[in-house]
């Protein structure tokens, strides 16, 4: 069971995560903190009250190229080279808790950090880059596949803020 939510601190264990994906499960085990410091992705965990670490995601500031845009989205842009989004790099659950949504709670916990952040510093969308087969996760979440890349996709932050706003009753 879930119990938060929190930025990677030196008391989230770290060595007994698993999420089936080496180049993920490398990453986070030895390379997150450096990120970290050197202002690189923000990382957050997902802490279960019985294995610790169920999974992770990071933010970093990312741009969009125009040219990359779909056409509904880019018709209603200014026509400026780059647009403002956030980059959800990095998003894994541990192997041991699959099936129990977290990929969810992580992914929803994403969307409202961007949302509140967005208050403040400007992005016209949230992109995430799938990686193999997981792109249908994602558009079950409601992210848009981009036409020149089908790995990657986005949520128009217009409707990443109805959406949380509407999740929370308000």
């Amino acid at each position: 069971m879930i119990t938060g939510v929190a930025p990677l601190g030196p008391e989230h264990d770290r060595a007994a995560f698993s999420s089936g994906v080496a180049a993920l499960d490398d990453w986070f085990k030895s390379r997150a903190s450096q990120d970290e410091r050197r202002n690189i992705a923000r990382v957050f965990v997902a802490v279960d009250a019985n294995i610790g670490v169920a999974g992770f995601y990071t933010l970093s500031a990312y741009t969009l190229a125009s040219d990359d845009l779909p056409l509904p989205m880019a018709k209603k842009l200014p026509r400026y080279d780059k647009i403002p989004a956030v980059l959800i790099g990095r998003l894994a659950r541990d192997l041991r808790c699959r099936g129990q949504g977290v990929g969810d709670v992580l992914l929803g916990n994403a969307v409202e950090r961007i949302v509140a952040a967005n208050r403040t510093v400007a992005a016209h969308a949230i992109v995430v880059d799938a990686k193999d087969d997981r792109a249908a996760f994602y558009q079950r979440m409601g992210f848009a596949v981009f036409p020149l890349h089908p790995q990657r996709l986005y949520l128009a932050m217009a409707t990443a803020m109805q959406t949380t706003v509407a999740g929370r009753g308000k």
